[in-house]
């Protein structure tokens, strides 16, 4: 998922920016509409002024990053973004940590603004020049943290594009600068892809104490998946099936009477049912393998085993793999 945030002063084309990017395949929105629906539940008529003092207010009851949160939770993982309207740092700051992003400031002369301003004639709009310079000033030295900050999101922006030509010029200039970011997108590694994988497939587990998953990879493609639960034919262990789980045993204790089968476990098991050869292949766990699982990894021919959580009980299998010449490695998805 790629984010492109515009933010700008007052006309100076963040619209025909949304709209020129949303032309190029990037869903729209914008922290000005989580007002606007806030406005709606409310009953309050949608002005200049009442925009401006229920984004103040949403931001001191919830905090300054208020109304990039609401937006960013529409947001999919697997489409491009054009958010509109960023006016404070802390909703900059927060679709920083939260995905890859990129800031775009849009420029243009006051003069050229405000002739704009006229002639999209809209409510509660400046008429003069003097008004809005002086409205213009008093948002842009708002020092309050929940109030409107755009000298500061001026500052944090990543590209700078100025719109003081034709609509023809400024598409021309926005191009200039979206292409390379759509060329230099980061993509997954091998690792951080099948470990997201094992991670959804973890969710189709019934266990109701853990949920683990498993997938064996060859060649960089998935050959066999599996997730921690009951055998075939007994009941799911979220239906009452385990009676170790189902009594809420203290972990480490009564694996004896645990009836669920582990991700690696079922993940070997799945292959063989289907005749699937699995020797010279990685698997990736969500967890690391216990004991019992280990001695399967080894005698399968896996030859490789990536985790990315410790198992509290596993340092026996730890010791049996390298005396087994396995290559084990943790992934770590910070780094």
């Amino acid at each position: 998922m790629l984010v492109i945030g515009l933010t700008g002063r007052n006309a100076s084309g963040k619209g025909e920016a949304a709209t020129f990017l949303a032309r190029k395949g990037f869903h729209l929105h914008s922290l000005s509409d989580a007002i606007r629906e806030e406005l709606v539940n409310r009953g309050v008529q949608e002005t200049r002024e009442n925009m401006i003092a229920t984004g103040r207010e949403l931001r001191e009851r919830f905090g300054p990053q208020v109304l990039g949160e609401r937006i960013f939770r529409k947001l999919e993982p697997d489409k491009n973004y054009c958010v509109d309207s960023f006016r404070n740092p802390a909703e900059i700051e927060y679709f920083k940590r939260n995905t890859d992003f990129t800031l775009i400031y849009i420029d243009a002369p006051q003069d050229v603004r405000f002739s704009r301003i006229l002639k999209r004639n809209r409510s509660g709009d400046p008429q003069t020049l003097n008004v809005f310079s002086t409205l213009e000033e008093e948002e842009l030295r708002n020092e309050s943290i929940t109030g409107q900050q755009l000298i500061c999101c001026e500052g944090m922006a990543d590209i700078r594009v100025v719109n003081d030509g034709d609509v023809g010029e400024f598409h021309r200039r926005l191009s200039e600068v979206v292409i390379p970011l759509l060329q230099n997108r980061k993509r997954p590694s091998w690792d951080e892809y099948f470990m997201e994988i094992a991670r959804v497939v973890a969710l189709r587990s019934n266990c109701i104490k853990r949920k683990v998953a498993a997938i064996i990879v060859k060649d960089r493609r998935i050959i066999s998946t599996g997730y921690n639960g009951t055998p075939r034919k007994i009941r799911n262990c979220n239906e009452g099936g385990c009676p170790r789980c189902n009594s809420l045993a203290d972990s480490g204790t009564g694996l004896d009477e645990c009836f669920c089968s582990h991700g690696e476990e079922n993940a070997i098991v799945q292959s063989a049912y289907h005749g699937v050869k699995i020797a010279g292949a990685t698997l990736y766990s969500t967890y690391a393998p216990c004991l019992l699982c280990t001695k399967m990894i080894i005698n399968s021919g896996i030859v490789e085993v990536v985790y990315c959580h410790d198992y509290p009980l596993n340092d026996s299998a730890f010791r049996l793999i390298h005396e087994a010449g396995l290559i084990m490695r943790r992934y770590d998805p910070k780094a």
